[in-house]
């Protein structure tokens, strides 16, 4: 019985979104760009499973990522793009898009200019938990703005508040001054004064330090996120007695649904680390799925060109270890939630799309050319596991047996 293996490398765009236009990211392409300003990448086992070509038919012409050293990757691979149907270009859209339900309808928004939050939301907020106010209320970087108020912060006692251009709250607070639980608790409090707003999330982001230059955020970093609007294929997994692994923030983007087993891991090489320990322990019909969000956080919203190179290259390194993991009839899944250009203005996503390469010992390689939605993937796990199917996507299991 066969085991599916998701690696989601979060943010990791390959250009040439048919509507780009409509989100003024017309010409963004998150692996042409890296590749272009560091003159090559060297990424051979992805190349071999078909990214390049995957790229090429995204956005026309090849990304010039230069010689490459000689792959590893020693399985048969197929590979394709996926386009995006969902109405933004976030995390969550990208992620519930591509387990099977397109979010077709729009999130609510925050505006990015002081003050971002209405004043009846934050007075609401205050009262329930506690507070006396808040610092931020405005679109920052994370980053920035933990640099700029931590020390006012852990004078006053104020959580910062903070928005972007995908449909959040986010809340920092001091680990030790202000206190993890109750920051998660005023994360709560938040998550359900929002509802009316229609918002996505509510991020906790919790950090260290006691002056600038050494304010760092931990990785008890926490989503809560509204819960799919239908079933997706890991609920349609669990349902059916199958396992489903969530790794890293899966969890968190799907708020539990269709997880039977959640595990925390922070930093790409943790993430590897727990993959393979979730891929040598799962029984038969088991969905494991990881999120590498390192690409995006770290280097895609920084607008980090040199260091999303570095990332792509160390993943790229590790990616061979999967293979003496595999049984017979599993498959391995590499995708992308959306783009991340960090080349391009501003620091949010870009609506890009993204790569679709498939992976196993019993895999038929070829291409999978372009596909329609990102529910392509969960129509094709549904069919690969028996499942009932979806109302969007077009399964690519056949081409792949």
């Amino acid at each position: 019985m066969a085991r599916a293996i998701i690696l989601m490398m979060d943010s990791f765009g390959i250009g040439g979104a048919p509507d780009a236009c409509m989100f003024d990211n017309e010409g963004a392409n998150t692996l042409g760009h890296i590749a272009k300003v560091n003159l090559g990448l060297n990424i051979p086992n992805l190349v071999a499973l078909g990214l390049a070509k995957a790229a090429k038919g995204a956005a026309i012409s090849e990304p010039a990522l230069g010689i490459q050293d000689k792959a590893s990757m020693t399985l048969p691979s197929r590979y394709g793009h996926a386009r995006e149907i969902s109405k933004a270009k976030d995390t969550t859209s990208g992620h519930w898009e591509m387990a099977g339900v397109p979010v077709l309808r729009e999130w609510g928004y925050f505006k990015p200019d002081y003050p971002s939050f209405p004043e009846e939301l934050i007075k609401a907020i205050c009262e329930e938990a506690g507070i006396s106010g808040i610092l931020g209320n405005r679109a920052a970087s994370g980053t920035q703005i933990i640099e700029e108020l931590g020390v006012e912060h852990i004078k006053t006692g104020k959580p910062i508040f903070y928005t972007s251009a995908d449909s959040c709250l986010q809340v920092a607070a001091h680990e030790e001054h202000f206190g993890l639980e109750r920051l998660y608790a005023l994360c709560e409090i938040a998550f359900r004064k929002v509802a009316p707003y229609r918002i996505a999330r509510i991020i906790a982001r919790p950090f260290v330090g006691e002056k600038p230059g050494e304010f760092v955020r931990t990785k008890n970093r926490h989503d809560y996120s509204v819960k799919p609007f239908a079933p997706t294929v890991l609920d349609k997994m669990k349902a059916a007695g199958g396992e489903v692994y969530g790794i890293g923030k899966i969890s968190d983007i799907y708020a539990g649904c269709g997880i039977t087993r959640k595990i925390k891991a922070s930093g790409h090489d943790e993430l590897w680390n727990k993959t393979f320990e979730a891929i040598d322990g799962a029984p038969d019909r088991s969905i494991i799925f990881t999120n590498f969000v390192d690409f995006d956080m770290l280097y895609g919203h920084r607008r980090d060109v040199k260091g999303y190179a570095r990332a792509l290259e160390a993943f790229d390194r590790r990616l061979p270890e999967i293979e003496k993991r595999l049984k017979a009839d599993d498959v391995v899944f590499i995708t992308a939630d959306h783009g991340n250009d960090p080349t391009w203005t501003g620091t949010d996503h870009t609506r890009e799309q993204v790569p679709v390469l498939v992976f196993g010992p019993k895999v038929r390689p070829g291409s999978l050319g372009q596909r329609g939605t990102f529910a392509d993937i969960a129509q094709t796990l549904a069919e690969m596991f028996g499942l009932e199917p979806f109302e969007y996507g077009t399964s690519f299991w056949k081409d792949c047996r």
